[in-house]
């Protein structure tokens, strides 16, 4: 594939030619019409009235409106593969879509009940509505969910991340406990100009990576507004397993490049970052989760050519004769994919025909890699059986199988975690497949030629016994849902 770049930026063209992209140029969204310094007219302290999205209202009606929207059903049957707040269908559970994980979470809280989230508006209620299990890292679990958080952090210290969740959530004014994202996590109130809220997560982590926070431009900030939260994140744990912090595993990156195998590498660091007890393999490991922002950032096509994530999912729109970005901040597929047409030459259905065909790729990588990590999960479980049975299992063939196992593992959770089904990054998603996949076919050969050596007979066919895992799940006891599971696409 050849592909060759020109910028367009100002006077400048980018152009992004290649046989199988889908990119070709790059035009930012221009600035809002409106002056960003009325809300200087008004200061209020962060501590109380500026958290609150109704008193920006009233001097940004029309953005406090488009933030409303984000409590609503998102429009039906554009998105093929993120259906779960869609007008008129049922809230969808990932382990109903991809059985295979309530075998991999078994024993953690994703196990239970783990669904496709709604819009920012609700993001504490879900954490309310999920499966309690969820909730055991305590306040640390609010970080990226209140825009109380960076002041619960400063006021509690080190006592924010390991204190119980609920009373944490009831040091909040009560009209606003389940009060999702909000202007002022994005937003100065003094002057309207694009900040980051969370000096004590992203801050961290863009100094660990060499990138001054205080220095960024607006079109970083772009990006880094998202990043504070549309990010993968490590809660470590004290020897009591309370959580003691929330850390970006960046460690050994740099700003476009974090890749996963730095992120697995960061992750393998230190027995703190492991937070949970994996019930099939009964291996102690961390969790991946919601990385678009390392995913993306990773020299995908759109990077590259400078687009920002307000480009494309907070596009400018016109409302009653003003002129703003989109505080719906939807997936493009969601709409019309107007905001594509600054860069692309084809029409709406041609690219959503092009973004699918990218999705149906990845899809069916993902699901055969999964069931594959499944059965080295399940061989895991055997080889632990005949050891407590008395029989000799070769401890390093154990765990050469154990490491390659775990970096397959790592690199399946990352590219399920994250949200766009594999297009912010399309090339990488593929590739961190096939290394994933070759992970678990190393592990599985190992672990047959382990068992066989300890005189157990492995099956061609592992019995994933899916239903002792999908069904009666978490305090819910939630049943299997057959007709919400995703099945391989047909490839053209």
């Amino acid at each position: 594939m050849r592909l060759t770049y020109a910028k367009r930026c100002g006077s400048a063209v980018l152009v992004l030619l290649a046989a199988t992209a889908l990119w070709t140029g790059c035009t930012h969204n221009k600035a809002e019409s409106r002056p960003p310094a009325e809300m200087a007219e008004e200061p209020m302290d962060p501590a109380d009235a500026a958290i609150d999205p109704a008193h920006w209202g009233r001097l940004y009606p029309v953005h406090y409106q488009q933030w409303k929207l984000t409590s609503e059903p998102t429009p039906a049957g554009l998105s093929k593969y993120k259906r779960g707040y869609d007008v008129g269908e049922e809230r969808r559970d990932k382990l109903d879509e991809y059985p295979f994980l309530a075998l991999l979470y078994s024993g953690w809280g994703f196990g239970a009940e783990y669904n496709e989230p709604r819009g920012h508006y609700h993001m504490v209620q879900d954490q309310l509505e999920v499966d309690p299990g969820r909730l055991k890292a305590g306040g640390a679990c609010l970080t990226c969910k209140t825009p109380y958080a960076p002041k619960l952090q400063k006021e509690m210290g080190r006592a924010y991340f390991a204190t119980p969740y609920k009373e944490v959530l009831a040091r909040l004014p009560k009209q606003n406990q389940t009060l999702g994202v909000a202007c002022i996590d994005c937003h100065d109130n003094r002057g309207m100009e694009l900040r980051i809220s969370r000096e004590f997560t992203l801050g961290k982590a863009l100094r660990k990576i060499g990138v001054d926070p205080a220095k960024l431009t607006r079109e970083q900030k772009r990006t880094l507004v998202c990043a504070q939260c549309h990010v993968t994140y490590m809660i470590p744990k004290d020897k009591d397993m309370h959580s003691t912090d929330v850390v970006f595993p960046w460690a050994g990156s740099r700003e476009g490049g974090i890749p996963i195998e730095n992120i697995i590498k960061d992750i393998k660091s230190s027995p703190s970052h492991l937070e949970w007890t994996q019930a099939v393999t009964g291996f102690k490991l961390a969790f991946l989760r919601h990385p678009e922002y390392e995913f993306y950032s990773n020299n995908s096509p759109h990077w590259s050519a400078g687009v920002t994530c307000a480009d494309c999912h907070m596009p400018m729109m016109t409302v009653s004769h003003e002129s703003l970005t989109d505080h719906r901040i939807m997936s493009p597929l969601k709409g019309e994919m107007t905001q594509c047409a600054g860069c692309h030459e084809e029409k709406a259905p041609e690219l959503r025909a092009k973004v699918i065909a990218m999705q149906d790729r990845f899809i069916g990588s993902y699901l055969k890699t999964g069931y594959a990590v499944a059965a080295d999960a399940k061989l895991f479980e055997m080889a632990n059986k005949a050891k407590a049975a008395g029989k000799q299992i070769d401890n390093e063939v154990y765990g050469i199988a154990r490491e390659n196992y775990e970096q397959a593992f790592y690199r399946l959770i990352f590219v399920g975690a994250e949200n766009s089904t594999g297009f912010h990054n399309p090339k990488e998603g593929l590739r961190i497949l096939d290394d994933a996949a070759r992970h678990a076919a190393t592990a599985d050969m190992h672990l047959r030629q382990m068992l066989a050596k300890a005189g157990e007979r492995v099956p061609d066919q592992v019995d994933l016994e899916l239903p002792k895992y999908t069904g009666n799940r978490g305090t819910k006891h939630l049943p299997f849902r057959p007709e919400h599971e995703i099945k391989a696409p047909i490839v053209k």
